[in-house]
């Protein structure tokens, strides 16, 4: 039976390799491989995940931890091909546009084994953003590159990718979403927050051009607390975010503004259960401006470009840059119902780990008489 080995290692590659994994061993034609780097290894960021997604404990876990982009990167490819050389797969999954996916790629790539890109093409154009690096050259290497959204076929196409090599399968990531809903909104979490639906804001931060500049991270907590005057934002803090607060000594702000709620990170389905029933998102997240659109919650993100422009085109989600005044202009607007209104992008139906599974059994030959086609 041929293998596929999947490589996680942040917390946004877990909600799209969760149902690719569970579309695999649901269809029995191939045998899989679960490698956990451990980029993410904090319990609330990495291991509550697992359990939120019904995902098995990873058949490697290798404990990278943090360091520099190059440390990180490093570390795991030296681990990566010591579990490549045991295990032998067949082709190497990796998603989106973290350290563990490029190391992952250039692994592969140097062993001659097959590789699949999930979440491929997508670009924000700034070479400074170290995940947009990431993309270009794991798409660069990958065999299979399997797109979200039509941009990110353009995308490739423009930059020469052979168009046999690439495979619109939409947004698995929202497979996620739709099966977890239900399940995350009956938690008690509003509840426990003192909250009621749609009679709060949710805001997370964590890339480094917002949080390791003093100045950048202090306007932003300005235009929070603004809003925050309004109606409650529930902040759950990145551990990086916590620990630029403290370095950058803006606790006193945080004080002043007894509605600016910062609490723990959250497992997915509490996370789920938040932003589901929220009146208005901020944040500088890539993929939480995908699931505001498919939640229909306006989105505002706080940064200058974004790798997911139908979430602007089609979606729910507005592009707002840094400056507090802007961003509390926009806030105003969505909070007073003027938020940007949007529609569910084509192939975003919960069916997209159907079609990778399908993709990956037709591509290693596994039983192909007995496949089943999804639409």
């Amino acid at each position: 039976m041929k293998k596929v080995l999947h490589i996680v290692g942040a917390r946004p590659n877990f909600m799209k390799a969760a149902p690719i994994h569970k579309a695999i061993a649901g269809r029995g034609q191939l045998a899989q491989v679960l490698v956990h780097t451990g980029q993410h290894y904090d319990v609330k960021m990495s291991d509550v995940f697992f359990t939120d997604l019904g995902m098995p404990a990873p058949d490697v876990y290798l404990g990278i931890g943090s360091g520099s982009h190059a440390e990180q990167t490093a570390r795991t490819m030296i681990e990566l091909e010591k579990v490549f050389l045991k295990e032998k797969p067949d082709l190497v999954s990796v998603v989106g546009d973290v350290n563990s996916t490029i190391a992952g790629a250039l692994v592969a790539s140097k062993m001659g084994i097959r590789i699949a890109h999930v979440e491929a093409g997508l670009r924000s154009f700034d070479m400074r953003m170290p995940e947009e690096v990431n993309r270009i050259v794991t798409d660069r290497l990958a065999d299979l590159l399997l797109t979200p959204s039509p941009d990110a076929d353009a995308n490739l196409l423009k930059e020469g990718v052979d168009p046999s090599r690439i495979h619109f399968v939409g947004n698995v990531m929202i497979d996620t979403l739709l099966t977890s809903k239900a399940r995350a909104e009956q938690l008690p979490t509003l509840k426990e927050l003192g909250l009621s639906p749609q009679g709060y804001a949710v805001c997370t931060l964590h890339r480094a051009s917002n949080v390791d500049d003093p100045k950048v991270l202090s306007g932003l907590l300005s235009s929070l607390a603004h809003i925050s005057a309004r109606l409650p934002v529930i902040f759950p803090v990145h551990p990086r975010t916590r620990k630029m607060l403290a370095d950058h000594g803006l606790s006193g702000m945080l004080e002043r503004s007894p509605g600016l709620r910062l609490v723990e990170p959250m497992g997915y389905l509490e996370f789920l259960a938040l932003t589901s029933q929220a009146r208005l998102i901020l944040t500088d997240s890539g993929g939480l401006q995908e699931e505001s659109t498919a939640l229909g919650v306006p989105c505002l993100t706080l940064r200058e470009n974004t790798e997911r422009p139908i979430t602007v085109e089609q979606g729910t989600n507005l592009v707002v840059g840094t400056d507090p005044v802007r961003i509390t202009e926009e806030a105003e607007r969505a909070l007073s119902g003027q938020g940007k209104q949007g529609r569910i992008p084509e192939k975003w139906d919960g069916r997209s780990a159907e079609r990778i599974a399908e993709l990956y059994e037709r591509v290693l030959g596994a039983d192909p008489s007995e496949l089943r086609v999804s639409a």
